[in-house]
C-alpha cells in the first residue's frame, strides 16, 4: 500500500463549504435542470458542464436518462440539454431510444439540433432506434411547422428525412415530404418572413396578432418592436393576457419583456402571476430566502441581459400564500413580500451582491415561525449549511458540480414554475400519507 499519495478531498462548494456526496443521478439532475447548454456560468464554463452531462449520462440507468430527458423538456421547458441526454441514451442503446426521441422532440428544428449535437465530434452512422425515433418525430409536424424550421445549416430537415427513411402515412404526407426533400415548401406566414420580404412592420404584427398566428415567446420577444412600430395597444395587451402557448415560456421571460418594453409591464405582471396562481396556495406561513450574492449576477446566456438572480427572484415573487421574503449575501435582509415585477425589483435591489453566507442565513431565518422554508440559490455557500427546521426546500438554479441542499433538505433543481408544482405535490403526498395513516 502506497502512503506517499494525496488523500481524496471531501466534496466542497466552489466557495469552500462542505458539500453533499451525490449519486450519479443527483449529479446529473443538478447539471441538467438549470442548464442552458454550452452557456458559461459564474463558476464553470459551458463546455465543462456539457462534458459532465455526457459523462454522467453513461453512469445512470437508461430508464433514468430517458425519464430525465422527458422531464427536462416537458416540465422544465428546456430545449438543448434534453437533446444532449438523448445522445447519451443513444450510446446506451436499447428499446428506450426511439420512444424517448419521439417524445422529447417537440419542434421540427429539434431534429436538426439533435443530429448536430450527435455529430459534434464527427459524423457517425445513425442507429436503427435513432432512425425509428426521428422518423416518428418527423411525422408529427405539418406543412407550417416544417416550413418554419426549414433553415439553411449544416443539418437540414431534408437530411433528417433521407437518413431516417421515414414512411409517410398517406399520399398527402408523401407529397409534403417530397417538398421537404426538394426544399420547395411554401414560405410560412411568420413575422420573420414577412419583415424580411419588406412588409410594413406595424401592419404585419397587427395582422398576425388578429389572426392569432404569433407564438407567445415571439410576442414577448417583439414587444419593443411592436411598441416602436405603433402596434395597437389593445391587440398587444389582449395577446399578453390570453397567454396562448405560454405553457412553454419560462417565468423569467416576462421580466426580460418588461425591461425591453416597460409600457407593457402592467399586463406582463398580470400574465406572470397567472402562470402559478392557477394552483392552490401553500397553507401556513412560508419563508423564502433568496440568494443575491455576486455569483447570482452572472448572465443566463451570452445573448441575454437576465441573470440567475433574476430567475431566482422571479420564482420568489410568484410563491402563493402567506409569505415572508428575505435575501442573503453577506447579511440577511427582509424585503416586502410583493408579487410579480415589484417583488423582483425589491429582491434584486435589497442589498449589495457579495459573499454567499447561506449557512448563517438559514440559522437566522429558522428562528422565525414558519411552516416551510424555501431557499432559492446556486448553492455555492461560503459556510456550512445546517439542516432546516421542519419542511425545508432548496431550489438550485445553477449547474455547479457540488451543492449543499441535500440530506434533510428536499432538493429541487430548475428555474421553471415546475419547481413550485413539485413542492405542492410533495406536501400533498405527505398529507395523503398522514390521512391514510389516521384512517388506518
Amino acid at each position: 500500500m502506497r502512503l506517499n499519495i494525496f488523500a481524496k478531498r471531501p466534496a466542497t462548494t466552489h466557495e469552500g463549504a462542505p458539500a453533499a456526496v451525490l449519486t450519479a443521478e443527483q449529479a446529473l439532475r443538478r447539471s441538467v435542470l438549470s442548464c442552458l447548454l454550452w452557456e458559461n456560468e459564474f463558476y464553470e464554463d459551458g463546455q465543462s458542464i456539457a462534458d459532465r452531462i455526457a459523462a454522467l449520462s453513461m453512469e445512470v440507468a437508461p430508464q433514468v436518462l430517458a425519464d430525465l430527458a422527458v422531464e427536462a423538456r416537458e416540465r422544465f421547458n428546456l430545449r438543448h440539454a434534453p437533446l444532449m441526454l438523448l445522445v447519451g441514451l443513444v450510446r446506451h442503446g436499447g428499446p428506450l431510444v426511439a420512444p424517448a426521441i419521439e417524445r422529447v422532440i417537440q419542434r421540427a428544428d429539434d431534429m436538426t439540433e439533435f443530429l448536430a449535437i450527435y455529430w459534434r465530434s464527427g459524423k457517425r452512422p445513425l442507429s436503427k432506434q435513432m432512425k425509428l425515433g426521428l422518423g416518428r418525430a418527423f411525422a408529427k409536424f405539418d406543412a407550417y411547422q416544417l416550413a418554419k424550421y426549414d433553415r439553411d445549416g449544416p443539418v437540414k430537415l431534408r437530411d433528417v428525412l433521407f437518413l431516417t427513411h421515414a414512411k409517410p402515412r398517406d399520399e398527402a404526407q408523401a407529397a409534403l415530404w417530397k417538398q421537404v426533400a426538394e426544399r420547395t415548401l411554401k414560405a410560412p406566414d411568420t413575422w420573420e418572413v414577412a419583415l424580411s420580404g419588406g412588409a410594413d412592420k406595424r401592419e404585419t404584427f397587427e395582422r398576425l396578432l388578429a389572426e392569432r398566428k404569433l407564438g407567445y415567446l415571439a410576442l414577448l420577444r417583439n414587444l419593443r418592436n411592436m411598441d416602436q412600430a405603433g402596434v395597437g395597444e389593445a391587440l398587444v395587451t389582449e395577446a399578453i393576457l390570453a397567454r396562448r402557448g405560454a405553457h412553454r415560456v419560462l417565468p423569467f421571460r416576462y421580466v426580460a419583456a418588461a425591461r425591453a418594453a416597460p409600457r407593457f409591464e402592467r399586463w406582463l405582471d398580470e400574465a406572470l402571476l397567472e402562470t402559478v396562481l392557477q394552483g392552490p396556495v401553500f397553507p401556513g406561513r412560508t419563508i423564502v430566502l433568496v440568494d443575491v450574492s455576486g455569483s447570482m449576477d452572472w448572465k443566463l446566456s451570452t445573448k441575454s441581459d437576465l441573470t440567475r438572480m433574476d430567475a431566482a427572484a422571479t420564482l420568489a415573487s410568484v410563491i402563493p400564500g402567506d409569505v415572508r421574503v428575505f435575501t442573503f449575501s453577506e447579511k440577511v435582509v427582509e424585503v416586502a413580500a410583493r408579487r410579480g415585477m415589484a417583488g423582483i425589483d425589491a429582491i434584486v435591489r435589497s442589498q449589495p451582491h457579495s459573499g454567499t453566507y447561506l449557512g448563517k442565513a438559514v440559522q437566522q431565518v429558522s428562528r422565525l415561525p414558519h411552516d416551510r422554508l424555501i431557499v432559492i440559490t446556486d448553492e455555492q455557500s461560503h459556510d456550512q449549511v445546517p439542516a432546516p427546521e421542519g419542511n425545508g426546500y432548496l431550489i438550485n438554479v445553477a449547474s455547479a458540480r457540488n451543492g449543499v441542499g441535500y440530506g434533510d433538505w428536499v432538493h429541487i433543481d430548475g428555474f421553471s414554475e415546475a419547481v413550485l408544482t413539485y413542492i405542492r405535490e410533495a406536501e400533498g403526498l405527505v398529507s395523503e400519507g398522514l390521512a391514510a395513516e389516521g384512517a388506518a
